[in-house]
């Protein structure tokens, strides 16, 4: 999908979030923001800084200080790797340590950031070895390990468990406040929009159709599309549940 005069600020701190249908363009934003697709024109810029200026010791700390967590931990993680390898390697890639003792060291600290503690039940394990929370969990680690000021989180809780997904949004909200990260974050949920971000951006056929704050857009939704958006987003409602048992029983 083709984006066209999409623009977005991202800030430390602030939980953004992204919406739309499947194809509306939010992925594809997401890449051009991470670098992997470059623009055809205008610019992707950090701290006043074009990628496409950027060298090669400007692009690593710019890939340092933006990291991502994907929607699917299983195709993210080696899994001929252990969880202490996976993590290893960001670590030695990036220059954060060189000394084996450092390295784990940095290791175990970032595993217990993210609640996977003790760090060293997890150390050696694979990620099939790993619940679907706990690789996701894994996926946070290795992006937080680099102290990134921005992640871009692609549907990064679409796939897990209701109970689960609560976690990993609690987590996210705790990361932000204790070390101001700020996120983009992309996704189809519109309840977990409603709970955690700031400020909301709707993208339909590859442009932005909307942007506002949360509590403007579930209040005063600006457009047909977003009020079509949220009409359609499931609200739980334990009478009308009982009421369908009843009528399907």
């Amino acid at each position: 999908m083709a984006v066209d005069n999409v623009s977005l600020t991202i800030r430390p701190g602030d939980f953004t979030a992204v919406v739309g249908e499947s194809g509306s363009g939010k992925s594809t934003v997401a890449r051009m923001l991470l670098g992997l697709v470059p623009p055809s024109s205008g610019t992707v810029t950090f701290n006043g800084r074009n990628l496409a200026d950027m060298n090669r010791a400007q692009m690593m700390e710019y890939r340092s200080a933006v990291q991502c967590v994907l929607q699917d931990p299983s195709a993210a993680l080696n899994p001929r790797n252990t969880v202490r390898t996976i993590l290893s390697e960001v670590i030695r890639l990036h220059g954060l340590a060189r000394r084996k003792a450092d390295v784990l060291a940095k290791v175990k600290e970032a595993l217990e950031i993210v609640d996977l503690k003790p760090a060293e039940h997890f150390l050696e394990r694979y990620p099939h070895q790993l619940s679907g929370g706990q690789r996701q969990r894994v996926l946070i680690a290795r992006a937080v390990i680099l102290k990134p000021s921005i992640i871009i989180a692609d549907e990064a809780v679409s796939a897990l468990d209701v109970s689960v997904k609560a976690g990993i949004i609690n987590l996210l909200n705790t990361l932000r406040s204790e070390l101001n990260i700020g996120y983009l974050f992309i996704t189809h949920d519109l309840p977990v929009v409603k709970k955690v971000a700031d400020f909301v951006y709707v993208m339909k056929s590859g442009q932005v159709v909307e942007k506002a704050s949360k509590s403007q857009l579930f209040s005063a939704p600006g457009t047909d599309y977003t009020r079509e958006l949220l009409a359609a987003a499931p609200v739980p409602d334990p009478a009308r549940a009982k009421d369908w048992i009843r009528s399907a029983s």
